[in-house]
């Protein structure tokens, strides 16, 4: 069994650049995302996650954060996300997803960005595609897929 993360929050928005606002489950569409996110289509970055020590780290600054306040899709707990290769699987309930990007540049409109001069999402959050679909929920574990 690999590392086990547990998903905390899941995170959609209607359009992009603004904040997500959190549901309890979302449905993985393969060359899509998450059903009904701005940010889904047929590329690489489908869907985004972001670990919540990553946010710990940001409201150890002052901020007040909400999951979702870095538009990622997916909060996680318990793995440091962006120490996962590219190519790494990651399992949560029936679906898969393959990591598919580590960071991003920052749009420097970013509001995060503006209040604290600082963003972790270019650095630790990751991109992922879908490879298998299905719902995944809050509370869902995220396993690491060990690669044979």
């Amino acid at each position: 069994m690999g590392k086990m993360a547990t998903i905390i929050s899941l995170n959609i928005s209607t359009a992009k650049g603004v904040t997500k606002d959190p549901v309890n489950e979302v449905r993985l569409a393969v060359d899509h995302g998450i059903e009904g996110d701005a940010h889904a289509g047929n590329w690489h970055r489908q869907v985004s996650l972001l670990a919540e020590e990553s946010i710990d780290f940001m409201r150890a600054k002052g901020l007040e954060l909400d999951p979702g306040v870095f538009a990622e899709n997916i909060t996680t707990k318990g793995i440091e996300l962006a120490t996962l290769p590219v190519g790494t699987m990651l399992v949560a309930g029936e679906t898969e997803l393959e990591v598919t990007q580590i960071g991003k540049k920052c749009h420097k409109g970013c509001a995060i960005f503006q209040q604290v001069g600082d963003c972790i999402m270019p650095r630790e959050g990751i991109f992922a595609k879908v490879i298998t679909p299905g719902i995944i929920r809050c509370g869902d574990n995220i396993n690491v897929k060990e690669s044979s």
